[in-house]
Order: C-alpha cells, then sequence, then structure tokens
C-alpha cells in the first residue's frame, strides 16, 4: 500500500471509506468534497491492489476553532498558521502497519513548505494516546469547549509546533 495526492475520481471511495470507518461520526458526501478543496496537497488516499485503504483530509483552520462536526465551512481562513487535520482514516487492513505515521510525515512537509506553524487535530473515539506518540499534545480553552460541542464528550483538540 502506498500514499498518493487524492483526486477527484477518488472521491466516490473516499466517501464509501468513511461511511465504514466513521459509523459513530458520520459526515455528508458535499463534507467530505468540500474538506479536500482547502489544502488539496495535504489530502491523500492509501492505494493498495484491491483498492483505497485510506486517506487524509486537510485544511487551514483558526488556531481553537477546528470546524463543526458534519458542517460545510464555506471558505477556508487565508491567514492562519494552523493546519488543521480533519483525518487520517485507514480501513481495518492498513491499521497498524505505520500507514498514519508515513501520510503525517507528508502532511507535516506540506504544511512547512505552505508556511504553516501547527498542526492541529480533533481526536475521537480514544485516540489521543496515539496522537500524542506522534507530538501532539492536548490543548484546551472556553472557546474549544463550545467549538467541540458537535463531537462527542470525549474528543480532545490537539496541536503540534512544526
Amino acid at each position: 500500500m502506498q500514499w498518493r495526492k487524492m483526486t477527484d475520481t477518488d472521491m466516490p471511495q473516499v466517501i464509501a471509506l468513511a461511511a465504514v470507518i466513521h459509523v459513530d461520526h458520520p459526515e455528508d458526501d458535499d463534507v467530505i468534497i468540500e474538506r479536500r478543496t482547502f489544502f488539496p496537497e495535504g489530502c491523500l488516499v492509501l492505494e493498495g491492489a484491491r483498492g483505497l485503504f485510506g486517506y487524509t483530509l486537510v485544511h487551514p483552520a483558526e488556531f481553537e476553532m477546528p470546524p463543526a462536526l458534519n458542517k460545510l465551512i464555506g471558505t477556508a481562513p487565508e491567514h492562519t498558521d494552523t493546519l488543521h487535520i480533519h483525518d487520517i482514516a485507514l480501513a481495518a487492513e492498513a491499521r497498524g502497519t505505520g500507514a498514519s505515521q508515513k501520510a503525517l510525515k507528508d502532511i507535516e512537509k506540506q504544511a512547512k513548505l505552505a508556511g504553516y506553524q501547527r498542526l492541529s487535530i480533533v481526536a475521537v473515539n480514544g485516540t489521543e494516546p496515539f496522537w500524542q506518540k506522534q507530538g501532539f499534545s492536548h490543548h484546551s480553552s472556553e472557546v474549544l469547549a463550545r467549538q467541540l460541542a458537535s463531537y462527542d464528550g470525549t474528543s480532545s483538540y490537539m496541536i503540534r509546533r512544526l
């Protein structure tokens, strides 16, 4: 399996993967499609012999302002130092292979090239320990508490300086 840049023709498979992987945090097709438009150089798919096994969705976001779950953004901020990892999603067959770490390295490279100062992510489904191992740290504030209301009660906003 190998990561490559996501294309328009990948979107039906990405949407199908999202429906299987994110049963607890579903998003409408147009939300998934929109996220790719803001920073396509950071949006990847994990391709194997039998199709796609994962994807990443990445976009600019204001610090402490992750987008609400399953809501269109409309326009991404132009003057921000934060690149938000909306998703690094892997099918069961790809988990434990190091694929997430490889994708994260590529996202970090693209973020630095574009001049971003930090990465952010909303960790869900108990993934905070994984993200801590990748150098992310938990960040909280009153603003974030309101922003995370659309996620489950166990979500955590995490950041990593570049």
